[in-house]
């Protein structure tokens, strides 16, 4: 069961990304931590991973390293772990989005398995989103992404394939599917 701490979790979030929206959009972001906490639960997270989730991105928009101190001392090293693993980067500004996205995948291979759930949670949510908005907007939806469309579809397939590489649960295939439909329609 979820108790107090999810409930700071959620207010904290709410807070830290209260300003900030989906890329292109005007979707709160706070739906995205939202989707992603109710994955990493339907997968059979517990309440540190849920945390995590909700908390996920926290260190790359919102502060860096002193938030994820702050993590540290409000939630735990557990949760404060997996978070750090699934941050891809800690400065401001970030380092070149290419490199960013190699090293998280190399680092992505050795991951916990607490940090893959709630990692895969994230790009599952995100390459759902990605597959809507392509669906409405078509080849114009590439131009948000820093990677374009060759990039964003490189990177999204290399992190099917090493989820794939280690575990097959029902996520991982849902992933492998929407990149493949991401593929197809944009080909």
């Amino acid at each position: 069961m979820l108790g107090e701490r999810f409930e700071d979790a959620l207010v904290y979030a709410a807070r830290l990304h209260r300003e900030q929206t989906r890329k292109g959009s005007r979707v709160p972001y706070l739906a995205h931590l939202l989707a992603v906490a109710a994955l990493v639960l339907e997968a059979g997270g517990d309440e540190d991973e849920a945390i995590a989730a909700l908390l996920h991105d926290a260190v790359e928009d919102q502060g860096g390293y002193a938030t994820l101190e702050a993590i540290r001392v409000r939630f735990g090293e557990r949760v404060a772990g997996i978070v750090e693993a699934c941050s891809d980067a800690f400065v401001t500004p970030k380092p070149p989005w290419r490199e960013r996205k190699e090293t998280y995948l190399e680092h992505l291979r050795h991951a916990s398995p607490e940090a893959r759930r709630v990692s895969l949670a994230d790009k599952l949510h995100n390459a759902r989103s990605l597959l809507l908005d392509y669906r409405r907007e078509g080849e114009a939806t590439w131009g948000r992404f820093n990677g374009g469309k060759a990039g964003t579809l490189w990177y999204y397939r290399s992190l099917a394939e090493i989820f794939r590489a280690t575990g097959d649960d029902p996520h991982t295939q849902e992933l492998q599917r929407v990149v493949e439909e991401l593929e197809r329609l944009s080909a």
